[in-house]
């Protein structure tokens, strides 16, 4: 299948640079960018349309008004930043003015949103807030039966190269919009693979940093200790544009070509993802990359179990804090959020409960015995059993993140496919881990991860750039198919 809406495509799939270049010669300018943008959105993605990708949770009412704000400082010769009239789409967990912030849940419907002071730096460097994408409802951390993609404010989000399959998540509007040429760039989250996972599974990139380095203010959260807001994009040069403003820093200069330790036993467990991971490896070794093969700690049981102990202890602690100061009226409390849903059952628990609340709320926040023996020993194991020796001697681990996208399926509930572990340790350990495209199992993307130390976003950066450039030589991405569905 090509492109559904051919009349955009050209436009909705520029480079921030390429936009940037456009802008600056005259050849398009920033409203006329929004306005293809917003064409194609309404073709492609509302409700009611033929395709209805459901990726966009709401446009920013004022979109049209900044972009035309931006054409005329530029013409006056004012540039804001290095985002200076580009279009950006914003998770719907994150608070912006004038969107929902609603986290995929009615209970939120109707409270008054803040600038989060990331929007703040997006606004500073010139950005236009295009709207807020659609998010697995309460990102994921609400039962293990929860379907990637779905929430009960805005329904199911589809995949631009199989429209039957999972966006992933749970910043899964994000990963699918970027895919399908909405918007160049957009913000998601993470706290253990819902960056990673919809970069993966939609073909774009992603990056999830440090835990601290973006500011987290006004972004509703899970957990203290793993919770980071980060770019999405569709090269690796985008995201390093928008993880610069994001965090507010710039590369050092230029290093040697980074180390590499490629992990051996970090499998998705998905046969042909495997071997394309290690058919990359091998193009690596021979194009002069420092790689060196690595068996890295495998998670036990008792790892998933610490981790998901402190998710949960710490949610019931800053979802609390973070409702009740949000203005309006409305829940203020996690117990709150509990009664809600099952006073309008009908609307919230249709197809899944919220056993991990009540899960949460039994262990009962940060200063119980469960919490206070979990963390530690769950951050020994990801920093010292782990990403320490798995990062001695060199710069960056990889590894395959996930296998192609499974279908989704409300009826039976969430059941992610083929996946490694390489989330997990930098998720616990609050360090940052990225995502590029790896090529194309049956038709659908896969992705690669690039794991470094905490702080080392540059670092991850700059090998991602050289892997993304040997990659596209080798075997470049096309755009997404946008299959119909089928039997089987």
């Amino acid at each position: 299948m090509t492109d559904p809406h051919a009349v955009s495509t050209e436009i909705a799939y520029l480079s921030t640079a390429d936009i940037h270049e456009r802008l600056d010669d005259g050849r398009l300018t920033s409203s006329q960018l929004v306005e293809v943008l917003l064409s194609r959105l309404n073709a492609l993605d509302a409700p009611g349309t033929t395709i209805a990708l459901n990726s966009v949770a709401a446009i920013s009412s004022d979109a049209r008004e900044v972009a035309s704000e931006r054409d005329a400082e530029r013409a006056a010769g004012v540039i804001r930043g290095p985002l200076h009239g580009v279009p950006v789409l914003i998770k719907d967990n994150i608070e912006v003015v004038g969107l929902p912030g609603l986290a995929g849940s009615t209970s939120l419907i109707g409270r008054p949103t803040r600038d989060a002071p990331l929007v703040t730096r997006l606004r500073d460097a010139g950005a236009i807030i295009l709207g807020s994408t659609n998010v697995s409802q309460w990102a994921n951390i609400r039962s293990v039966r929860s379907t990637s993609g779905y929430s009960s404010s805005a329904g199911l989000v589809g995949n631009p190269w199989a429209l039957d399959r999972s966006a992933g998540g749970s910043s899964s509007g994000t990963g699918a919009a970027i895919a399908a040429g909405l918007a160049p760039l957009g913000v998601g989250t993470e706290t253990d693979g819902s960056i990673v996972c919809p970069a993966s599974v939609n073909g774009i990139t992603g990056l999830k940093p440090t835990v601290g380095n973006v500011p987290r203010k006004y972004v509703i959260p899970i957990s203290e200790s793993q919770d980071s807001p980060g770019p999405m994009g569709r090269s690796v040069g985008d995201v390093a544009l928008l993880y610069g403003v994001l965090s507010a820093t710039s590369p050092a200069n230029k290093t040697p070509t980074p180390a590499i330790a490629a992990a051996t036993n970090w499998r998705t467990g998905d046969p042909e993802t495997d071997q394309l991971y290690d058919d990359v490896v091998a193009l690596l070794s021979e194009s002069d990359f420092n790689v060196t093969p690595r068996e890295l700690a495998l998670p036990d049981e008792q790892v998933f179990q610490d981790e998901l102990t402190v998710m949960l202890a710490e949610l019931v602690d800053g979802m609390s804090t973070y409702l009740s100061e949000r203005p309006g009226e409305g829940v203020k409390s996690l117990a709150d959020v509990i009664a809600y849903e099952d006073e309008h059952h009908d609307t919230e628990l249709m197809y899944f409960g919220h056993d991990l609340f009540t899960r949460a709320i039994d262990i009962g926040g940060t200063d119980t015995a469960a919490y206070i023996e979990a963390r530690p020993r769950n951050l020994a194991w990801a920093v010292d059993t782990c990403l320490n020796p798995g990062l001695d001697g060199v710069d960056v681990i990889i590894a395959p993140a996930y296998g192609p996208s499974w279908k989704s399926d409300l009826a039976v509930g969430g059941h992610p496919g083929p996946a490694s572990c390489a989330t997990m340790a930098p998720a616990i350990a609050g360090w940052p881990i990225m995502c590029i495209p790896l090529g194309l199992v049956k038709d659908l993307p896969v992705g690669l991860a690039i794991i470094g130390r905490a702080n080392s976003e540059w670092t991850i950066l700059d090998a991602a750039r050289r892997i993304e450039a040997l990659l596209a030589d080798h075997s470049p991405m096309p755009l997404p198919y946008w299959k119909l569905p089928s039997r089987g």
